[in-house]
């Protein structure tokens, strides 16, 4: 079925490239004004806390003087000091979301482990929000790098990183440029420079991106005009009876109470839709072939995505890359799905590349 410019930005940037009308897009008119509050104090996360960790807020900034909170994880009566990673995604998703799960659950195996709201969402500060960067997303993993590098009680020489979704994509970024991360591991990973451009298994044409181009400029004159920008509406609600697997997927996660979230981009008004302008004209991977540190890529065997994932990794060399692919297993399973998620060998990895001799 073809698809105009605008049904195919709805696609790409919805529910980390979900699907809706976007004829279904919102304005919120304190976009520009809107600034950070304060971070909850209460448990507010879409998984049960664990009784293994402490648990705790924590506030750290980027290079661009936006301040990111994330939950931090410490495993309880751990001494010394730690393997740290930090965790973000999926793309448009908020930390009481899969990044926590995987956070909580890698200071359980030993990790000290921060989760993070990426700058303009969450938590975090930044505005006008509901915005993504693929300069700023990338940044903020080396922010989190910056802020666990001055821990006593996390190892500067043992620090990895973990990106979700599109996270993974941005993941992968910050370890071409950041050499201060060791290890890094991508699960069920998107390109969305890529996606963006391109659209799904690269469809899209220089004449599509033209057009894509049109709009999108015609909606900054639009939001100029407004004082505000509109949104591309989170992950379609009520969901179509001919809706495609991937997107039943996405609804299930994310409009229900399995991984509902009030702050979650994708569990409600979507991104900024001007949002996707710089991820159409700044490919992210182009240097992750020179990335020395190791790499894991994880994938469902079923999830849609996953040629995002086997493509990164050919591009990928020397011999501490690594592909895993989870069997049975969707897009949405490695949200948080912990009896599908191979967080044992994904600790198994970190344990391995974080020591000094892998370096």
């Amino acid at each position: 079925m073809k698809r105009t410019a605008t049904a195919l930005l709805a696609l790409l940037w919805i529910a980390a490239v979900g699907a809706a009308s976007a004829d279904a897009a919102t304005t919120d008119k304190n976009d520009i004004r809107m600034e950070n509050q304060q971070p909850t104090a209460a448990w507010d996360k879409t998984f049960p806390k664990s009784n293994r960790v402490d648990h705790e807020k924590v506030t750290f900034t980027n290079r661009y003087g936006i301040t990111l909170t994330a939950d931090l994880y410490r495993p309880k009566e751990a001494a010394g000091k730690l393997p740290a990673l930090a965790v973000a995604g999926p793309f448009g998703a908020v930390k009481e979301q899969s990044s926590g799960l995987y956070a909580q659950r890698m200071a359980e195996l030993g990790f000290l482990t921060i989760a993070f709201d990426p700058s303009f969402t969450g938590e975090s500060g930044g505005t006008p929000r509901y915005v993504a960067s693929p300069d700023i997303n990338t940044e903020d993993f080396s922010a989190a790098v910056d802020f666990l590098s001055l821990r006593d009680d996390a190892d500067p020489e043992r620090i990895g990183i973990i990106g979700i979704c599109g996270w993974g994509g941005l993941a992968i970024n910050a370890a071409a440029i950041d050499t201060r991360i060791k290890a890094t591991v991508a699960s069920t990973m998107y390109d969305m420079t890529r996606v963006t451009a391109r659209g799904y298994f690269d469809s899209m044409d220089a004449d599509a991106r033209h057009e894509l181009r049109r709009q999108l400029s015609a909606q900054r004159t639009e939001d100029a005009r407004n004082g505000s920008y509109a949104r591309a509406g989170g992950v379609v609600d009520p969901l179509p009876d001919d809706a495609p697997q991937f997107v039943k997927d996405y609804y299930d996660y994310y409009k229900t109470p399995r991984g509902y979230h009030p702050r979650s981009l994708n569990s409600n008004d979507g991104w900024n839709r001007t949002s996707a302008l710089s991820f159409l004209n700044l490919p992210i991977l182009a240097y992750s072939d020179e990335i020395r540190s190791a790499v894991l890529i994880v994938h469902g065997e079923r999830a849609h995505s996953r040629y995002f994932g086997e493509d990164a990794f050919e591009r990928l060399t020397g011999d501490n890359k690594e592909l895993l692919i989870v069997p049975g297993a969707s897009h949405t399973d490695l949200y948080d799905r912990s009896d599908i998620i191979p967080f044992d060998r994904i600790a198994a990895f970190f344990r391995l590349r974080l020591t000094p001799e892998a370096h």
